[in-house]
């Protein structure tokens, strides 16, 4: 599904993106961007990032390579630093280690990717592929996907951390179905950071999974961070609640962000953006104020009642 933003004040918006380049990082720059600590890597990073699933997928010619390009430098020029792939995502990895390198950023960025297969000699063959696709001799996370052969993985993944090939290593979920499982490998297992699906239609990992993310001292990012699109379907022709202005909200997807970002983990959202105006929009909601706990029970009744 394509992505959709809802602006509550076009006007002002218009007035922001006809600033030149750069009026508008200045403007930014003067606005700190929240972050969240990864304490594995030992890093503060914004709590904001790209995620590439889909769209980073396979561009079509050079255009979209273009638009591509032009969002990820956006992206660093406002201060972003994450950006989620992994190697089941098409040529995501492929196309961000080009794009990477074209900008001359690595050194700028946080780059996480994924193993998601069932053995160890596969695992060490994925990784390997993806130094190469992000053309760089450290990634920052490599995270087991959804569970996949996770013991011998993260054994895999602990001797590359060792050895200082990567900075910090995980596991990921993106499906209630594999709730128990996870949180049970949670319990055995040492991480750095857990990724898991969590909008403010799907708030099921924040009964469990975030709280002993907590507990333990793990880093939580958060994947479909709009509830696969059903958040804008349901919201789509809306204006913006009068209370969005209390956690200076201009758009419908800086409420889902800001009420994600907000939680007491201080996860890292991984939205997919894919134009450069998406960044700009996205970026805002790592700036303050986040929901409070009494802001944030209002946005759960609001979108429950739609």
């Amino acid at each position: 599904m394509k992505r959709r933003t809802f602006l509550s004040s076009a006007a002002a918006f218009a007035v922001v993106a006809a600033l030149p380049r750069s009026a508008r990082a200045q403007t930014v720059a003067s606005n700190a961007l929240i972050t969240a600590r990864i304490p594995g890597a030992d890093r503060e990073l914004p709590v904001i990032g790209i995620g590439t699933a889909r769209r980073y997928a396979d561009p079509d010619g050079e255009a979209e390579l273009a638009a591509l390009k032009a969002t990820i430098a956006r992206f660093v020029e406002l201060g972003g630093q994450v950006i989620d792939t992994a190697p089941s995502y098409g040529k995501a990895e492929e196309v961000i280690g080009l794009l990477v390198e074209q900008l001359g950023i690595r050194d700028r960025l946080f780059l996480a990717t994924k193993v998601g297969v069932n053995s160890r000699e596969e695992g060490v063959a994925e990784i390997e592929q993806s130094f190469v696709r992000l053309r760089t001799k450290q990634i920052d996370l490599i995270a087991v996907h959804n569970l996949r052969d996770i013991d011998n993985q993260l054994a895999i993944l602990r001797d590359l951390k060792a050895a200082g090939r990567i900075r910090a290593l995980g596991a990921t979920t993106s499906t209630d179905r594999q709730y128990p499982a996870f949180e049970a490998m949670m319990r055995r297992q040492a991480l750095d950071v857990i990724q898991v699906d969590y909008a403010l239609d799907n708030r099921t990992a924040a009964e469990r999974i975030l709280p002993l993310a907590q507990e333990r001292g793990v880093a939580v990012m958060i994947n479909l961070p709009f509830g696969r699109g059903r958040l804008f379907e349901a919201t789509r022709g809306r204006p913006l609640p009068d209370w969005a202005r209390e956690i200076n909200a201009t758009s419908w997807a800086q409420v889902f962000l800001k009420y994600l970002v907000s939680h007491p983990s201080r996860p890292i959202a991984v939205p997919g953006m894919a134009q450069a105006r998406y960044v700009d929009d996205n970026i805002a909601a790592a700036r303050p104020p986040l929901p409070d706990a009494a802001m944030r029970r209002r946005m759960e009744q609001y979108i429950d009642a739609l």
